[in-house]
């Protein structure tokens, strides 16, 4: 059965403050998860780093950054994802084998408080790769009562060729926590969804909340539901089913996807010396 024949799914988007201490971070994050169930959500989503803190604002250093902490909240997080019966996609540094930089991570835990998957950041930023990241390898795609996520981070909002991939894919919202720098980031993420007719779920810290809003974003481009304020949750339904999306989901993204690959075009060809000839008049 195709997501447009499936019942809305509820998520929350958090917009919340980031701090280098990850006692601090797990504890608000705890919070708006129990927000977020008592909502009615299937799936919360934080921000880039929100638990570990991010590299080169709330941290300058790895050797400052209490690890044992970061394991012990995110424990603690999983343990009540399995009391809420919530999926919960945190974002937070992973630490390596030293001397390796840790990935910039987004864990993703199910509703049985088990991280069933990890994506690290893949297209890090030049000072992310050369001071505090290591790079990751591998989309990620996972699904929620039939809707499938697929994740990026941040910057790589700048590479069409990412999303291109996940819409290949089969996703049917792309997750994407960030820590953006310019608000043109806000218009960037509405575009892609409605290039590549999927939604995007975009969570920032409230530390940006002056540049752009947490929020889904439809299909189409539009906006669902975003926070309002510096801090709380956007709930909204990724619902296949409303009326204005017939056209981005039933007619749009499979025909688009014909196109790309020449299949729609291969009985249009002609054969004509003047579509041959291009320098002629």
């Amino acid at each position: 059965m195709d997501a447009s024949a499936r019942r809305p799914l509820r998520i929350a988007i958090a917009q919340m403050p980031l701090t280098a201490d990850a006692a601090q971070n797990g504890t608000l994050i705890r919070k708006h998860m129990r927000e977020a169930a008592e909502a009615g959500a299937r799936l919360v989503l934080f921000p880039e780093g929100a638990l570990s803190g991010y590299a080169k604002t709330q941290i300058a250093n790895w050797g400052d950054v209490d690890w044992r902490a970061v394991h012990s909240q995110l424990e603690s997080i999983a343990a009540l994802a399995k009391r809420l019966h919530l999926w919960v996609v945190v974002g937070s540094a992973h630490p390596l084998t030293p001397p390796h930089w840790p990935h910039n991570s987004l864990y993703i835990i199910s509703d049985a408080g088990e991280i069933v998957n990890r994506y690290d950041k893949r297209l890090c930023s030049h000072t992310e790769t050369t001071r505090f990241y290591s790079p990751g390898t591998a989309p990620v795609v996972f699904s929620v009562d039939g809707f499938r996520f697929g994740c990026l981070i941040c910057i790589e909002i700048n590479f069409p060729q990412l999303f291109m991939e996940y819409e290949g894919l089969g996703v049917d919202c792309l997750l994407l926590p960030a820590y953006p720098e310019a608000e043109i980031f806000f218009t960037k993420a509405r575009a892609h969804a409605a290039i590549h007719n999927f939604w995007v779920a975009l969570s920032v810290p409230s530390q940006r909340a002056n540049m752009m809003p947490s929020a889904l974003i439809d299909p189409d481009g539009a906006i669902v539901q975003q926070v309002t304020g510096k801090a709380g949750l956007a709930i909204a339904d990724i619902n296949p089913q409303a009326p204005h999306l017939d056209i981005p989901l039933r007619k749009a993204r499979p025909w688009r996807a014909t196109a790309a690959s020449g299949q729609f075009y291969r009985n249009y060809l002609v054969d004509d010396p003047r579509s041959a000839n291009r320098t002629c008049l």
